[in-house]
């Protein structure tokens, strides 16, 4: 099964897109589509709600193993900057650019669009990323993005068979309650590999749980391997206990705090951040406001940091976080422009 995440700016034609490669399912701030044909598995994830907020963005990269980041004729907008930015910051490893609309181009405007895109994308995890021109109205292209997908696919798998010996560890993007089964959630096995009875614990809120049952694309299974999309029925939890975010793991794995400190490399596109602003923390699929406690810079404390530079930064907040000690966290000031503003892990 196949992850994509199909991100870029309002007018990029990523809605359309998405509705060409899978069947409409779940509709929240992300929509999920689904393609099921002859042994090929896709789940596609559109950032529905982005760019008037970050999170769908975020929720759209997380549930995903390979990103299709669109770009229309028109060229490169400040939210495809942002995207790129985001992804960078990820370290992003499987994405193609698309140029869409091209029934409404010509093959030159098309040429110096991907050469614009090289410059801009050059020295960022996009610079050797494929390219596939496509059309959603004529179909152009897109049996060649198909073939791109299912390439670089193959590579994603053979990486997440390698997750599969970890603890398990579920993330939590949908809960609901189904008449006479209870609690259901989707989300997706970050590593390790689940099976039905298996007793674990809902985080942050270590409430134990146990899985009922496990779904693998509406059909019942008995276990589910690292990166599967799944449907679990979960005893003793109810829906009004659980949130997007949260994480179904072994008991051990998670580390639950309001706070953290981060060896933090700061993008070189965000502004100068000061003892006392408030940020935005981001962590897999959960989020949290943080205000800044410290800033440390080069072994020193500093009042401020500036773009570019690598620092250690103390958070406090009031909203619990589950995390384990090798996660990557992601920094945004949602007030400014570009929102994007760094990424760190905990500091050891």
């Amino acid at each position: 099964m196949t992850k994509i995440a199909i991100i870029g700016g309002e007018q990029s034609g990523r809605t359309t897109l998405a509705s060409k490669l899978g069947k409409k399912g779940n509709v929240s701030d992300v929509t999920i589509y689904d393609f099921a044909k002859s042994g090929t598995i896709l789940t596609i994830t559109d950032a529905t709600g982005y760019p008037k907020s970050v999170k769908p963005l975020l929720t759209a990269i997380d549930l995903s193993d390979i990103v299709l980041l669109c770009v229309p004729p028109e060229g490169l907008d400040a939210y495809t900057g942002e995207c790129i930015v985001l992804l960078d910051l990820l370290n992003y490893k499987h994405g193609i650019i698309v140029l869409t609309k091209s029934d409404t181009s010509y093959p030159y405007a098309l040429e110096e669009l991907e050469k614009k895109i090289r410059t801009i994308g050059a020295g960022t995890v996009i610079e050797d990323w494929e390219c596939a021109i496509v059309s959603a109205e004529t179909f152009e292209g897109m049996e060649e993005l198909k073939e791109m997908i299912s390439s670089a696919g193959a590579v994603v798998d053979q990486e997440t068979a390698e997750l599969n010996a970890l603890p398990a560890r579920v993330t939590v993007d949908h809960v609901f309650n189904v008449t006479g089964i209870g609690c259901v959630i989707l989300g997706v096995v970050k590593q390790g590999t689940i099976h039905a009875k298996d007793k674990m614990l809902m985080m942050p809120a270590e409430k134990p749980v146990e899985i009922r049952s496990i779904q693998l694309h509406d059909v019942d299974a008995k276990s589910a391997a690292a990166g599967a999309r799944v449907g679990l029925a979960l005893k003793h939890i109810q829906p009004k206990d659980v949130e997007r975010g949260d994480m179904i793991s072994e008991e051990g794995q998670e580390i639950v705090s309001t706070g953290v400190t981060l060896n933090t490399t700061l993008s070189k596109f965000t502004k100068e951040i000061a003892v006392g602003d408030m940020l935005h923390l981001f962590m897999g699929l959960q989020s949290a406001p943080a205000r800044i406690e410290e800033i440390v810079v080069n072994g020193a404390g500093a009042d401020t940091a500036s773009p570019g530079s690598e620092c250690t930064l103390t958070l406090s907040g009031s909203k619990k976080i589950a995390y384990a000690e090798s996660d990557r966290f992601i920094l945004a000031n949602l007030d400014e422009k570009q929102r994007f503003v760094g990424y760190g892990f905990i500091f050891r």
